[in-house]
């Protein structure tokens, strides 16, 4: 009777049949605080509200294992003992009253909302220690994250620095070959580079009189320097000899490093007759674009 009472409580307190029968089951009909302990530990699982079906031969609230460990109580031989047990048991045996039952349903209301806030708290606990873990958790992989984009900045920073010296030694090493350039030039003509007019070779005037033979043609004069002045966008002009072999990049270069009009961009033209180099231009020595042995440039805007 006394699980029926259990099983009879846990309804009036609002579980279900199934749900009541299974706790009583698995705690071994061991009081109505228990079976409300599992209910509120196993209310996740999704076979509680299932009919429960006992295993063979395992009553509601009996636990097999503790059947044949525990003998059966020797039977009193005292009269008062036995009279004294016999009114226990009428006693136990005896329906509650409609006061009783509600003055135990109450108890155990009060019981299971101590239980639901407890557990509310635990919850509430866990909630708590999961959100540290996963702000923690976060904060890791930001580091992680921060330090990868550091290293990756510190390494392009290196690189653009390592790339930056390697422009400043190319131009340097052209600066010194226009040096070594200008000074050769100036030991074998006695003079370096100038600003002044450009220099038109020496016009031959005509004979006067046929000549009493005819001879053969004059050689023509092979030359392995060239005077190119360079007109610049403010009007004023840069001269200066090169080699007839160099390309037209060392003219630009040239330019580049000593023009005082500005920084911008610009590309070589020759006025007359009108023709303005490309790209592929530069690569091409000065004597097999015709500008040997002078010639004037004029600098204009890309």
């Amino acid at each position: 009777m006394a699980e029926f009472t259990a099983l009879d409580s846990l309804m009036e307190m609002g579980f279900s049949k199934n749900r009541a029968e299974r706790a009583l089951a698995h705690t071994g009909n061991q009081g109505i605080e228990r079976a409300m302990d599992w209910i509120m530990d196993h209310e996740s699982d999704p076979d509680i509200d299932e009919p429960y079906v006992p295993p063979a031969g395992h009553v509601l609230g009996s636990d097999p294992t503790q059947l044949t460990l525990t003998p059966p109580p020797a039977p009193p031989t005292d009269p008062a003992a036995v009279a004294a047990e016999g009114s226990q048991e009428e006693q136990s045996k005896r329906p509650l009253t409609e006061e009783e039952k509600q003055e135990q349903i109450k108890r155990l209301e009060e019981l299971m909302r101590v239980k639901q806030q407890e557990r509310e708290e635990r919850e509430k606990q866990e909630e708590v220690e999961r959100e540290r873990e996963r702000r923690r958790h976060g904060q890791e992989l930001l580091q992680v994250k921060q330090r990868l984009q550091e290293e990756e900045m510190k390494k392009l920073a290196e690189e653009r620095k390592r790339e930056k010296i390697e422009e400043k030694q190319a131009r340097q090493r052209v600066r010194d070959k226009i040096e070594r350039d200008k000074a050769e030039r100036a030991m074998k003509f006695g003079g370096g580079c100038s600003r002044a007019a450009p220099v038109t070779p020496p016009v031959e005037a005509p004979p006067t009189s046929p000549p009493a033979s005819q001879g053969p043609p004059p050689a023509k004069r092979e030359y392995d320097e060239c005077r190119i002045q360079v007109r610049l966008l403010d009007g004023s002009a840069l001269t200066s000899a090169f080699k007839a072999r160099e390309p037209l990049a060392a003219v630009r270069l040239y330019v580049e490093l000593n023009r005082t009009d500005g920084a911008e961009e610009f590309t070589l033209l020759t006025p007359f007759p009108r023709r303005q180099f490309t790209e592929e231009d530069m690569e091409t020595p000065l004597q097999e674009l015709g500008l040997v042995p002078s010639a004037v440039l004029m600098v204009a805007k890309k």
